[in-house]
């Protein structure tokens, strides 16, 4: 086996295990990205960036499939949500050239703090699907959570499943494995604002994120399967495992100066 063949078989391995996590709670790019940073140092970070979400929106979508066909949610808002979600992102990445993303990190790791530390100290959070709001309420609230992390992933992005998780979880009084099924159709709509830019710059390595996309899907299977299988006790035991990983990553970039 060549080193190219080598390298795409250790992407794929990413890619799967990516694909997994992202479909129980988000935060799969947490393993693809820095694996792609890695194993091809010798391109640019915009194609690395346009080659995970190649790559990771199919994975996305399948999740997003596999959560639709099981878990009963309410479709009108989500749509909204999702449609909100893909004009802020798309604004978000336009205000990459005028503002620095790095400034919003400390901030970001305060608010992934709280999500961490509300999340285990109120036990039942999220345990029981009890939706509290009324339809028009849930349709505000929809858009403006749309609006405010469409924009974060356009213009930031780390953390934005988690975000995404605990904001249904926390306003509309989801259950875990109904806010990661609702997470995964607005997270494909913001995936996809970002590859509406991607694609058309040539910011995509087909022969890896083809291959790479096949893997993730499978991840995404599994990870989806096991999630509705399992319920929301293992959709928040995996939340919290990841939400901590974010915090320390973010804590360390500070750190370095990254």
């Amino acid at each position: 086996m060549g080193a190219l063949d080598t390298t795409l078989a250790a992407l794929c391995g990413f890619a799967f295990l990516a694909g997994f996590i992202d479909a129980v709670v988000g935060g799969g790019g947490l393993v693809q990205v820095p694996a792609l940073f890695v194993l091809q140092p010798q391109l640019a970070p915009a194609t690395l960036f346009g080659t995970n979400k190649f790559s990771s929106v199919f994975g996305t979508a399948n999740a997003a499939w596999q959560y639709a066909r099981r878990v009963q949610l309410p479709w009108r808002v989500l749509g909204l949500t999702a449609a909100t979600a893909f004009v802020f992102s798309v604004l978000g990445a336009r205000a990459v050239s005028v503002f620095n993303p790095a400034l919003l990190r400390p901030l970001v790791l305060i608010l992934l703090a709280v999500v961490f530390v509300y999340t285990l100290w109120k036990k039942d959070f999220g345990s029981l699907h009890a939706p509290r709001l009324s339809p028009r309420q849930q349709r505000l609230a929809g858009a403006a959570v749309g609006a405010v992390i469409g924009f974060y992933d356009g213009f930031f992005g780390p953390g934005t499943g988690s975000f995404l998780i605990f904001a249904f979880v926390g306003l509309f009084g989801f259950s875990f494995l109904a806010a990661s099924a609702a997470a995964k159709l607005v997270n494909l709509a913001t995936n996809l604002a970002a590859l509406a830019w991607f694609v058309p710059h040539g910011q995509v390595v087909y022969r890896l994120a083809a291959p790479m996309a096949a893997c993730n899907i499978a991840g995404s299977w599994l990870g989806s399967h096991l999630a509705i299988r399992k319920g929301s006790g293992f959709v928040r035991g995996l939340f919290i495992l990841i939400v901590a990983a974010l915090m320390a990553r973010m804590a360390y970039d500070l750190w370095r100066g990254a």
